[in-house]
C-alpha cells in the first residue's frame, strides 16, 4: 500500500509524534497573504517567537502551519530560494515548546541524522525510513532539533519511541520552535528531497509521488 493510504489500514498503527497535545491548534498563516507580515519582522525569529508566545499564550498549547503554503514573502531574505523559485511549503510545521520529545510514528530506521549549520537552515535533522509488509517504504523527515539530542545511524526505533527534542535558535537553524515534518517517497528521496523543504511552482504537479501530504502521518 502506498503512502497515504497506510492510513486507512486497519493493520498499521499511526503514534503521535509529540504525546499529550490537547485542544486546537493555532494555525499559524505563512502564506503571503497573512496579515503576521504586519506585525513582526519575520527575519527577527526571536521577535517572531515572541509574537507567537503572545498570541498561543492561554489560548493554545501547540499549532501548526501549513503543507503547501507559498512563502515568498518569508524567504525573499534567501538567494537560493529566490533563484530556484522554491517558495511552496514541503512540509507541515508543529509548533511546540523548546526541548519537546519527538516520537516515531511508525516502527522505524534512522536513515541519516545530522546538523546543517547556518540561519535559515534546518539545524539539527532525522531522517526516518518505515518499512513493512502492509506498505511500500517511505520515509519521514524532521527538521529543527536540538543537534546534541540526535539519534544515532541505524538505530531501530519502535512506534511510540523518543528519538530527538527540539532545538534551540543557536542549534535548530534560528527558527522559532517546531519541527517541519516532511513525508518523502523513495523516488522523492533519490531526487534529492531530503535538503529540499520547499519546492517550485512547477514542481507541484508531481510533488505528490515525492513528497506527499505529511498530515496523515501527524496524529494526536
Amino acid at each position: 500500500m502506498r503512502y497515504p493510504y497506510i492510513d486507512y489500514c486497519t493493520n498499521v498503527e499511526i503514534k503521535p509524534i509529540f504525546k499529550g497535545l490537547s485542544g486546537n491548534p493555532l494555525v499559524l498563516d505563512m502564506s503571503d497573504d497573512s496579515d503576521l507580515y504586519d506585525k513582526v519582522d519575520v527575519n527577527d525569529q526571536r521577535a517572531f517567537q515572541t509574537v507567537l508566545d503572545s498570541t498561543m499564550k492561554d489560548t493554545f498549547s501547540w499549532g501548526v502551519s501549513s503543507y503547501l503554503e507559498n512563502r515568498s514573502h518569508a524567504l525573499a531574505q534567501y538567494p537560493q530560494m529566490v533563484e530556484e523559485k522554491r517558495f511552496y511549503h514541503l512540509g507541515l510545521d508543529i509548533i511546540v515548546p523548546v526541548d519537546s520529545l519527538l516520537h516515531a510514528p511508525l516502527n522505524s530506521v534512522v536513515e541519516a541524522c545530522g546538523y546543517e549549520e547556518g540561519a535559515g537552515n534546518y539545524g539539527g535533522y532525522v531522517l526516518l525510513r518505515h518499512d513493512s509488509d502492509e506498505f511500500d517504504t517511505f520515509y519521514s523527515f524532521y527538521g529543527h532539533l536540538n543537534k546534541t539530542r540526535l539519534p544515532l545511524q541505524k538505530t531501530d526505533l519502535g512506534a511510540g519511541e523518543a528519538f530527538a527534542q527540539i532545538g534551540d535558535f543557536h542549534e535548530n537553524g534560528n527558527w522559532f520552535f517546531h519541527t517541519h515534518l516532511q513525508t518523502i517517497t523513495q523516488e522523492g528521496l533519490n531526487q534529492g528531497y531530503i535538503s529540499k523543504g520547499y519546492c517550485s511552482a512547477q514542481d507541484l504537479a508531481d510533488i505528490d509521488s515525492l513528497c506527499p501530504s505529511p498530515i496523515p502521518l501527524f496524529k494526536i
